[in-house]
């Protein structure tokens, strides 16, 4: 294998920070962190039964609340959303930008009777790379962090916005960054990562980066560097955008206090609504 085949994520097989982790701060950077053999031990974290049960049907209800019944994942990650979503009878894009993913994706979903529709996709540039308008458009599993850039997160906001019907809606979550830059908490391992014997937790946070370290069995660690997004600021941008009322859920439960949630889970409506305000399901 050539230098230049080595340098391409698709071939790497180590991750790769440099000499100052923490001064990582690069948005395309994500795609050289999902190397090969960090995807395929990926769901050795999520545990999909796990997820499942502390999930409930908490998207599925929000979307058929809603009346969807098109959806983009986003963020499909090895596909376990892509699945479930396909299992409660949604049409689905399953969208990610690294390729690793949605080959694990495609083989998970395989596995389990089903054939995704898989879309290679930046956010940034979506609506070049997938056709149509959608009721509704998922991203989760804190994938929105990996945008360092501000005009990157507007722009990625506007492309889902042009993306949805008239009436949809983008249901996106987030850690709560937070209580974690205040020293309030620290994550848990209860609702996101359900894995046996497997670790994700901040190694480094400042209100720049939050450089997350991964610990599987056999002393295999990885890393992933984000950028901790407040709550707030991320209503702001979605407004900013054109979405109109916004609630926010505290790990999938209506009723939370500020500084518990692990995960804030926001849902913004595209449809226009005269003097409505954001609001968070019956914080506490």
């Amino acid at each position: 294998m050539d230098s230049s085949a080595e340098k391409d994520p698709v071939f790497q097989k180590q991750q790769d920070f440099g000499g100052d982790p923490t001064e990582v701060r690069e948005t395309d950077h994500y795609q050289h962190e999902y190397v090969y053999d960090f995807v395929e031990r990926w769901d050795e974290l999520i545990d999909w039964e796990g997820r499942a049960k502390s999930e409930g049907s908490f998207f599925v209800d929000i979307l058929k609340k809603y009346g969807c019944e098109s959806v983009i994942d986003a963020a499909a990650g090895t596909g376990f959303h892509s699945v479930q979503l396909l299992k409660a009878g949604f049409e689905v894009a399953s969208v990610d930008g690294s390729p690793q993913m949605l080959a694990k994706a495609f083989e998970n979903a395989r596995q389990h009777g089903m054939i995704l529709s898989t879309v290679h996709a930046d956010w940034r540039w979506l609506s070049r790379d997938l056709v149509g308008r959608y009721d509704a458009i998922v991203c989760l599993g804190n994938s929105f962090t990996h945008i360092f850039n501000e005009h990157d997160r507007r722009r990625t906001l506007a492309e889902f916005y042009s993306m949805l019907n008239h009436d949809g809606i983008l249901i996106l979550d987030q850690r709560n960054y937070d209580a974690l830059l205040d020293g309030k908490s620290k994550p848990g391992h209860k609702y996101y990562y359900c894995g046996e014997n497997v670790s994700a937790s901040p190694e480094h946070v400042d209100e720049g980066l939050a450089r997350f370290r991964y610990e599987f069995p056999g002393d295999e660690v990885y890393h992933l560097n984000m950028f901790p997004l407040r709550k707030n600021y991320v209503h702001d941008l979605m407004h900013q955008v054109g979405f109109q009322a916004v609630t926010t859920y505290g790990d999938f439960q209506s009723s939370f206090k500020e500084d518990e949630p692990d995960f804030f889970i926001h849902v913004a409506e595209k449809s226009y609504r005269e003097a409505d305000e954001d609001r968070d399901a019956d914080k506490e």
